[in-house]
C-alpha cells in the first residue's frame, strides 16, 4: 500500500501517472490481484477483507486523482509559458496610417501660409448670432439665417457656417497689423450630390492699419 502511493506521489509527468494507473486499476494491476484474493478467504473474514481492499482502494483513488489534477495544471502552465507571445516585441506587419485628403489639404494650405509669417487662429464652432452674423453685416432677414441654411439650436445658439467669426474675435481682440488664417469645420443645411452638412474653410484677414 505505501509502495503504491509513493508510486503515485513520485509521478512527475502524466505519462507516467497513466502508467502507474494501469498498474494499480487496470485490469490486471495490484488492486484487481488483491480482489482476487477474496475468495479464498473464508467466509466470516470476507467482508472485513473486502471493506479493508474498498478503503485502500478510495484511498488510492483519491490521491490519484489529486495528482492527476496537479500535473494538469502543471502541463497546463508549461504549455502557456511555452506559447506566450511577447506583445511588446516590435512587428514589421503592421502599417502605418494615413491621413484623411481633406485633413492633409489643410494641412498643406496651413503651412503654406505659415510660411508667409500669417498665424493660425481658431474659434467656437458652436457660434452666436453677433459672431455668426450681426458682426458681419448680415442684418435679421439677410437669407443666410434662413432655418433652411443655418443649424440653430433652442437658446439662439447656432453651428458656425462659417470661419468668419473667427476673424472678428481677433480683430475685437487685437490691433492691427493682422494676418491670420481661420482654418475649420464649418455647418451648413445642404445635402445633396456636392454638399454635405459640414465642410471645412480657410478663410484668410490681412489689416495693415
Amino acid at each position: 500500500m505505501d509502495q503504491l502511493k509513493e508510486k503515485i506521489e513520485s509521478a512527475s509527468s502524466l505519462e507516467e501517472l497513466e502508467k502507474i494507473r494501469i498498474e494499480i486499476f487496470g485490469k490486471k494491476g495490484a488492486l484487481a490481484a488483491e480482489f482476487a484474493k477474496l475468495k479464498d478467504v473464508p467466509g466470516p473474514e470476507k467482508k472485513a477483507f473486502a471493506e479493508g481492499l474498498n478503503r485502500r482502494k478510495a484511498e488510492l483513488q483519491s490521491l490519484f486523482d489529486t495528482r492527476l489534477e496537479a500535473l494538469k495544471e502543471a502541463a497546463l502552465q508549461a504549455r502557456l509559458q511555452a506559447e506566450a507571445l511577447d506583445v511588446t516585441m516590435y512587428s514589421n506587419l503592421s502599417e502605418k496610417g494615413a491621413l484623411h485628403p481633406v485633413r492633409e489639404t489643410m494641412d498643406r494650405i496651413v503651412e503654406y501660409f505659415v510660411a508667409m509669417n500669417f498665424a493660425v487662429e481658431s474659434g467656437p464652432m458652436v457660434e452666436d448670432d453677433f459672431h455668426n452674423f450681426e458682426a458681419l453685416n448680415l442684418p435679421k432677414h439677410h437669407p443666410a439665417r434662413d432655418m433652411q441654411d443655418t443649424f440653430y439650436f433652442r437658446d439662439g445658439m447656432l453651428l458656425r457656417t462659417h470661419t468668419s467669426p473667427v476673424q472678428i474675435r481677433t480683430m475685437m481682440r487685437q490691433k492691427p497689423p493682422i494676418r491670420i488664417i481661420a482654418p475649420g469645420a464649418v455647418f451648413r443645411r445642404d445635402y445633396d450630390l456636392t454638399h454635405t452638412p459640414m465642410f471645412h474653410q480657410v478663410e484668410g484677414l490681412v489689416v495693415e492699419e
